[in-house]
């Protein structure tokens, strides 16, 4: 299996027109939407969504409130100064370090998995198709971009086709 990985240097340069373009030229190929920060491959190729899944990258932490002692070890150890004088993280400072998590004397500190995006399988008129959609704010676009490649090629495999066309990140 061969894969074609459209790439540029920044946004607005035409790569999702001229990966949509070798779409429908090609046969026998996976298109591939690898630009998950701003997926728009599917604005073009009109996809029917046959698998949709959560994607899950990353950690929040959150205390509970019940077995939470006030020491203040998090909040000293937060470098991020996610957790408030009243012992609540905030989700959109917190970067899922784990750092309070691991360090708690009272193991108040869950550190829950967190959903960060969406990813695809669909099919289209010019053949099967592999897309995400990060979440707005999150990150781990990088792990989001490996899993949307990875199963492009286990589509791939599993249909018996030779060529992937990605849009690149």
């Amino acid at each position: 299996m061969k894969e074609v990985v459209i790439i540029s240097g920044k946004g607005g340069t035409g790569k999702t027109s001229i990966a949509s373009a070798f779409a429908s030229l090609a046969s026998n190929a996976v298109i591939c939407d690898a630009d998950v920060d701003a997926a728009d491959l599917f604005l073009i190729l009109k996809p029917k969504t046959i698998h949709e899944e959560d994607f899950k990258g990353g950690h929040e932490a959150e205390i509970d409130q019940n077995l939470c002692s006030e020491c203040g070890m998090c909040i000293d150890l937060c470098r991020f100064s996610a957790i408030s004088e009243e012992f609540v993280v905030d989700p959109f400072e917190c970067e899922g370090c784990g750092v309070c998590y691991y360090f708690c004397p009272e193991g108040a500190i869950k550190f829950k998995e967190k959903v960060c995006g969406k990813w695809f399988i669909s099919e289209t008129r010019f053949g099967p198709f592999v897309h995400a959609r990060l979440n707005i704010g999150e990150e781990n676009s990088g792990k989001l971009v490996a899993h949307v490649r990875q199963k492009a090629k286990e589509v791939c495999e599993e249909k018996g086709l030779d060529l992937i066309i990605t849009d690149g990140p």
